[in-house]
């Protein structure tokens, strides 16, 4: 059966009809209405491929063309046309499979897909026309019960919600949002609502509309969800929240926003609160870590006594100063020789003083590296520099409400008294690598063995700093100018010493103490305590004998041993000890030029820490550099 659509009635239908040779890819003919649709004239539609309408849609055409040729008839949606400016217009096509001549061809009716629309909202629109004002009445109430209920929904909603076009402006706003923000929802609907309460940032800064999360939900079409930000209220006071911001489409297209939000402030200073109080419990918890490792280290450490020892006119007149001193909370300077108990002294006037209760933290300014100096006073932040692997509390910090004792006060470095005096001027310092400034109530307890008078002379200690901390000066005396100490401070050393060895105690006669007391003691009490343990380990029958420092006192040999003949001691004095670490030390300094630490240093040579290789050298009068 062949078919020519050429003159037939079809031309006259207002819907597009369209043959084509499936096989061939060709078009065979068309009525008037195709022309208008595809916009083309009948012969340029005749001379051209069927696939050249639908450029780059090759396998929807080709599955539309089988089911076709398969079923006989088919229809499909998935064809479109692409005019001059990219614009697209969806087609419908419904195809039967007729004979062609001396084939078969496809003929299809064609629909704009957007005119159908429009064809059925009028088709609805009549209908809703010819059953009546009831029927509108009808839809009318449909509506009013949807907005209602969306209404009610809106009010009765906890959190703030509303809504903002393509171009920022506020759409609509409900009692939520009203409450939370002070505003009213007409004084809000219409106005660019970042501008209104979201235009600054917590710290102040300028919060532009190009960098506005809630705004890239409708420029970007993106869900955003931001868990800290800020809303400004009518009044000017920020209130932080966190948001939902949801972009609104229509036909595909965004149209706007939805942004809810709910007011955090609250929640946020609680959780800063307990924030700031774990961080606070860290800090104690650090700190009293701290003070029980110092404190296990003063148990471990020789304590010298429990109490001053003495009756002489020099050590009453140290306890009286420490009396007049304890009780306040001025800076105390402690001088004297080597030995002479100026920790003794300053743990005295820290028993005395009300921050008895609080420990007095001791530091040894001879023991501590020059580059390690600030850290150990005023502590450091993990990360601070290499090595810096936790923060760390300084001793300053440590003795916040008691006391600080700064024993081997000449040792510390030029560069660090600057800081040293700022922090007992004011209180205040920062950790190493922090910029938090910290305050501090400290009351400062210095000792020296050197003349600061002289090293202030010689430039190498700050003169404010010296009259800082010699506001109540003390002087030891050096125990051979209070022989008359000698007696009780023997006996009160010969009994602590044979108690911690366990030994039965011996007899302290008079010929020991005329010993003693004839001796100059160049170390004081500290080469006291040292030369009574030795007498003690070596005591004979209850007998002391202090070979080091003249004729021992001791009773007669027995009947047995008359005719032996003592044999030589196999082992060194006290004296003869300090001579030979002495030589030692000297000769590693000679063999290393005077140089103490780093590579070739004395410290190396002999295999100790430089720290201890200084220790030892103060202890034994030897400058470095001999």
């Amino acid at each position: 059966m062949s078919i020519d659509l050429h003159g037939h009635m079809l031309d006259r239908l207002g819907e597009a009809v369209i043959a084509f040779d499936p096989t061939n890819d060709r078009v065979l003919a068309v009525n008037p209405a195709a022309c208008t649709l595809y916009g083309l004239s009948r012969d340029a539609l005749l001379n051209s491929r069927f696939s050249a309408l639908h450029p780059r849609q090759l396998p929807s055409l080709v599955v539309f063309s089988e089911a076709v040729m398969d079923k006989g008839r088919a229809w499909t949606r998935s064809l479109s046309l692409v005019d001059d400016q990219g614009k697209t217009r969806p087609l419908e096509y419904l195809a039967a499979l007729m004979p062609w001549q001396h084939g078969t061809a496809i003929v299809a009716v064609v629909s704009d897909l957007e005119v159908l629309r429009r064809r059925e909202v009028d088709t609805e629109a009549e209908s809703y026309l010819r059953d009546g004002m009831e029927e509108w009445r009808r839809v009318e109430q449909v509506f009013r019960d949807i907005e209602r209920h969306n209404q009610l929904i809106l009010k009765a909603a906890g959190e703030g919600i509303y809504g903002v076009n393509s171009e920022g402006k506020t759409t609509f706003v409900n009692p939520a949002a009203e409450r939370m923000l002070g505003w009213k929802a007409e004084e809000l609907v219409g106005r660019n609502m970042h501008r209104t309460v979201h235009y600054q940032h917590r710290d102040g800064s300028t919060h532009e509309d190009s960098q506005c999360p809630i705004y890239s939900a409708f420029r970007a079409g993106i869900t955003r969800h931001v868990d800290d930000d800020v809303f400004w209220r009518k009044d000017g006071t920020p209130i932080r929240i966190e948001y939902t911001s949801t972009p609104i489409r229509d036909r595909g297209a965004i149209v706007g926003a939805v942004i809810v939000f709910r007011d955090i402030t609250q929640r946020k200073e609680a959780e800063e609160q307990l924030h700031a109080a774990l961080q606070e419990v860290q800090s104690l918890r650090e700190r009293l870590e701290l003070e029980n490792a110092y404190l296990q280290e003063e148990i471990r450490t020789e304590r010298r006594h429990h109490e001053i020892i003495g009756a002489s006119a020099a050590t009453t007149r140290v306890l009286s100063q420490i009396d007049l001193v304890a009780a306040t909370d001025a800076t105390v300077l402690i001088t004297g020789e080597s030995g002479t108990g100026k920790e003794l002294i300053a743990r005295a006037v820290h028993a005395g003083s009300s921050r008895s209760s609080r420990p007095m933290i001791r530091v040894n300014c001879a023991a501590i590296p020059r580059e390690l100096f600030e850290s150990e006073f005023f502590g450091h932040v993990k990360g601070a520099f290499t090595g810096a692997v936790r923060d760390r509390v300084g001793r300053f910090e440590l003795a916040d409400g008691g006391t600080l004792f700064l024993d081997e006060l000449g040792e510390i470095p030029p560069e660090l008294q600057a800081k040293l005096l700022r922090v007992l001027q004011e209180g205040h310092f920062e950790r190493i690598g922090e910029d938090r400034t910290r305050h501090v109530d400290v009351r400062v307890i210095a000792a020296t063995n050197r003349d600061l008078k002289t090293e202030v002379q010689k430039g190498h200690f700050r003169e404010d700093l010296f009259y800082r901390l010699n506001v109540f000066p003390i002087e030891t005396v050096p125990l051979r100018e209070r022989r008359e100490d000698v007696a009780p401070l023997a006996q009160h050393i010969l009994k602590r010493c044979a108690e911690r060895i366990a030994c039965p105690l011996p007899v302290l006669t008079r010929g020991n103490v005329e010993q003693l007391a004839a001796y100059d003691w160049p170390g004081n009490v500290r080469e006291l305590e040292n030369v009574i343990e030795r007498a003690v380990i070596l005591a004979r029958n209850g007998h002391l004998v202090f070979e080091t420092l003249g004729k021992p006192d001791t009773p007669p040999l027995p009947p047995s041993m008359e005719t032996e003949t003592a044999p030589s001691p196999a082992f060194l004095t006290e004296s003869q000890c300090r001579e030979r670490d002495r030589a030692n030390l000297l000769a590693a300094l000679r063999a290393a030029g005077g140089k103490v630490s780093g590579p070739g240093g004395a410290a190396r040579l002999l295999g100790v820490k430089p720290t201890t290789l200084y220790s030892r050298l103060k202890a034994l009068g030897v400058e470095a550099g001999c």
